[in-house]
């Protein structure tokens, strides 16, 4: 079943490097009776990914904070080694932005956002969305039709929406 507004989301266990190394992170800790943005990227360091979508929401993130958004989490099915260099290198870790892995893609399938492309080396990846949470429920939705597309989900896009 694919998520979609108005639903609550699942349960899940990402992972996150912490000062000492990779640490569990409970989703719904992050999201009850807070105000939260989530996007989520096939993989971290992949063309889309790290030219256009991260940096949409990192040169964004003043204005979603000014919207009342308590925190911007980007979701990938990278591990948490992984998905800490690439908050690094963007400069998303700087600005703010909560980098979470679901490296065995759990909370991706569990949300109906998965798939795979063989011929391009991707397997159980993610699709490329972006949504507002608000206590736990999805109040907006964008999800792109191709994976290799950043407009809807495009931190400017939810922005424009909220």
């Amino acid at each position: 079943m694919t998520i979609s507004k108005g639903d609550t989301l699942p349960d899940a266990t990402l992972l996150q490097m912490g000062a000492d190394g990779p640490e569990e992170v409970k989703l719904a800790d992050k999201t009850k009776g807070r105000k939260v943005v989530i996007f989520a990227v096939p993989g971290a360091y992949t063309p889309t990914c790290h030219s256009a979508h991260m940096p949409s929401f990192t040169r964004n993130k003043d204005q979603f904070d000014a919207k009342g958004v308590d925190e911007v989490i980007c979701i990938s099915v990278n591990d948490p080694f992984v998905m800490g260099a690439w908050g690094e290198a963007t400069g998303a870790t700087a600005a703010g932005i909560t980098l979470l892995g679901d490296p065995e893609s759990s909370f991706t399938k569990a949300v109906g956002m998965d798939f795979t492309a063989p011929p391009v080396g991707l397997m159980a990846r993610s699709k490329r969305y972006a949504m507002l949470v608000e206590d736990g429920k999805i109040s907006l939705l964008h999800e792109e039709e191709n994976p290799g597309a950043c407009d809807v989900s495009a931190g400017e896009a939810l922005l424009a929406a909220m």
